[in-house]
């Protein structure tokens, strides 16, 4: 059992899940490939998170079995790995495995030889026979036989795995051009359910980015068909169970078509994305709806997701006490229990009808109540109830890259909704970022936990999305020390991070993995080198630079294929082009007017580059040689670095910003 703890002193809340475990575990380590070849024996490598329902269960199932973890511990080098810790080998044997078994997933179990090469591949193994699915002791002991009788086999099939896979790419060429843009709204159109709204069918993710892209669409060309479908997608994502009405929050995703079930898990990526298209989308049509649902967004992420070092927390989890969504459900019995007379009145609107497990239902919220003042009774008696339940575990590492979304949205959103607290946790989230995640130098760690810096190595997205974040807090705050922080950051990206005009998405001084992973696909979040385009696009915007511009139009590059084929995909990618597309705006808000700022962030286009500060800020080219007006703060409008006569009425900035499409 000794051995057990060299996953204790991980900053990872997933490792620490399995540090007690009979399973000799190795965190993922050069010397857990040298033991293997040392004892000639091959590597399960075990992929997983912290709040995925399924890994619990398969640790549960056999990695907590006395029985099984001696097999594997006779066997083989058992490594552990946090996806969200190390996306970059996630990501390379996520590709393996899709590859080999044609789906992919977490918990994912991929056995290795002691060089790192994948041989055999698969997700979750039960412990007891299933119609069509091996038993997990099944799989290891045909493989643990076919490592001692077919060795050359399985070297060559690792072999032949990592020279398939991992052949190098060539770099991309060609921009989004403005049909193209066009073609994707026709594309998404056709995918677009018109009845339960979203794309596609069941599982339904919320597409976050692909409404990012379809609302700056919007601003730019005025399709109603683009915002028609934003509308949808966002009413029914949030009246649906997909959305806590209770305490706000959207789940990682709904099960069924409808919007009604959710996967319980809450992710910080998943609701900074959708803080921010909700703040977008009440921007642009000023929905009562769309404005209560970001604020109240914003206020789960501060009050939920918090920690106590002013970081935000990456997850919580599915379940409690072993069942999946046993905090969120309510039966009609609890129901009366708690609300009296207001039960049946609250049944009827919230539609607890049994649509979850044992009868009970997941709230939702279909229509506005027609009295207000009760519902808001009725959700505080169930708040407190629910209080009383135990909480979902917290996966409380801080992630870099996620951190940096939740920082832009909260510091947009704290300007445009004139919520100051919203931008007060942004920069207390980014001076955590900065002095915990940024080494002197100018290395970014990927994740901390409780104010200690993980040793993971930054990966691409973690400096694109936090550059980004820096961007905005600059316009937001008028501090220039954003300014040189996202700068440094993103040099690092062109350095280090770029090769022959590919972005890959480690560095090219991080540990040497068995192949060096790129994807430009904008999944669950955003892809590194669709970050890595923003950030370069706004940096371009604020200090005039063409080298800065020309990264980023490369960068954009790698999203042109998937934005042609599959638009779904490539949600930030296109983004990023309809901001290139209108030729970027540039606002330079120079003296302290919260008004001019306000109107520049909600009334200029999303990716607008903003920034503020004091005459004389000459540190922020943007800002450098601008004054004020009859000794008043001045708003420029500007398009690369070509400005229009300061105005000094928030009235007048919208009229800029208006004909300036």
């Amino acid at each position: 059992m000794a051995d057990v703890n060299r996953l204790g002193s991980s900053t990872s809340p997933y490792l620490l899940q399995h540090a007690e475990n009979p399973v000799d575990w190795w965190p993922w380590t050069p010397e857990a490939f040298e033991e293997a070849r040392r004892r000639d024996v091959p590597v399960l490598l075990s992929i997983g998170y912290a709040a995925c329902h399924w890994c619990h269960v398969m640790a549960h199932e056999s990695f907590e079995d006395e029985e099984t973890a001696a097999y594997l511990n006779e066997n083989f080098v058992c490594v552990k790995v946090d996806r969200e810790e190390r996306p970059d080998v996630d990501a390379i044997y996520m590709q393996a495995t899709v590859a080999m078994t044609g789906h992919g997933g977490w918990p994912m179990s991929v056995f290795l030889t002691p060089t790192a090469e994948p041989f055999f591949c698969g997700t979750y193994f039960p412990s007891e026979p299933r119609p069509g699915m091996a038993t997990f002791r099944q799989v290891l002991e045909s493989l643990a036989e076919a490592w001692r009788t077919k060795r050359q086999q399985i070297d060559d099939i690792g072999r032949s795995v990592v020279d398939q896979l991992g052949a190098r790419a060539s770099a991309v060429q060609g921009a989004i051009e403005l049909p193209a843009l066009d073609r994707a709204v026709e594309l998404l159109a056709m995918d677009f359910d018109p009845v339960d709204a979203g794309f596609g069918s069941a599982p339904k993710f919320p597409p976050s980015m692909v409404l990012d892209f379809l609302l700056r669409h919007h601003r730019r060309t005025g399709s109603e068909n683009a915002l028609t479908m934003v509308a949808q997608t966002c009413e029914r994502m949030a009246r649906g169970g997909m959305y806590d009405q209770l305490a706000g929050g959207f789940a990682r995703y709904s099960v069924d078509g409808q919007w009604v079930i959710p996967h319980f898990e809450k992710m910080l990526y998943d609701n900074a994305l959708l803080l921010d298209v909700y703040t977008h989308w009440w921007a642009i049509t000023e929905e009562p709806l769309a404005k209560r649902v970001a604020t109240e967004t914003a206020d789960f992420l501060l009050a939920e997701l918090r920690t106590p070092e002013g970081g935000f927390a990456s997850a919580l989890d599915a379940d409690t006490e072993g069942e999946e969504g046993l905090y969120y459900v309510w039966s009609p019995e609890e129901l009366r229990e708690l609300l009296g007379d207001d039960a049946d009145w609250v049944i009827d609107l919230c539609s607890v009808t049994g649509t979850f497990e044992h009868g009970t239902s997941v709230l939702q919220l279909r229509r506005d109540p027609e009295d207000p003042a009760r519902w808001h009774k009725a959700q505080a008696v169930l708040r407190n109830a629910r209080q009383a339940r135990t909480y979902p575990g917290r996966d409380d590492k801080v992630v870099a890259a996620w951190n940096g979304l939740a920082i832009t949205a909260l510091a947009r959103a704290g300007v445009v909704l004139e919520k100051p607290e919203y931008v007060e946790a942004a920069v207390a989230a980014a001076e955590l970022v900065r002095d915990v995640h940024l080494d002197e130098s100018g290395i970014l760690r990927r994740t901390s936990r409780d104010g200690k810096v993980g040793t993971a190595h930054g990966v691409l997205e973690d400096y694109a999305a936090f550059a980004q974040a820096c961007l905005t807090l600059l316009g937001v705050t008028g501090n220039s020390s954003w300014l040189r922080i996202a700068q440094a950051l993103l040099e690092r990206v062109l350095g280090q991070f770029v090769a022959d005009g590919i972005f890959y998405d480690t560095a090219g001084d991080a540990e040497t993995l068995v192949w060096r992973p790129q994807d430009a696909t904008d999944n669950a979040s955003p892809s590194g080198v669709s970050l890595a385009a923003e950030a370069l696009t706004t940096l371009a915007s604020v200090t005039g630079s063409a080298r800065y511009e020309e990264a980023a139009q490369q960068a954009l590059a790698a999203s042109s294929a998937l934005a042609d084929r599959a638009p779904r995909f490539a949600g930030r990618g296109l983004a990023v082009a309809e901001t290139q597309a209108g030729g970027p705006l540039e606002i330079a808000i120079v003296g302290e007017s919260g008004e001019l700022l306000r109107t520049a962030l909600k009334d200029a286009p999303w990716g607008t580059a903003v920034v503020s500060g004091e005459p004389g800020a000459d540190d922020v080219p943007l800002l450098a040689g601008r004054d004020l007006v009859g000794g008043q703060p001045a708003a420029y409008v500007c398009q690369k670095f070509t400005c229009r006569l300061p105005v000094v009425l928030p009235e007048d900035l919208r009229r800029e910003v208006d004909s300036a499409r």
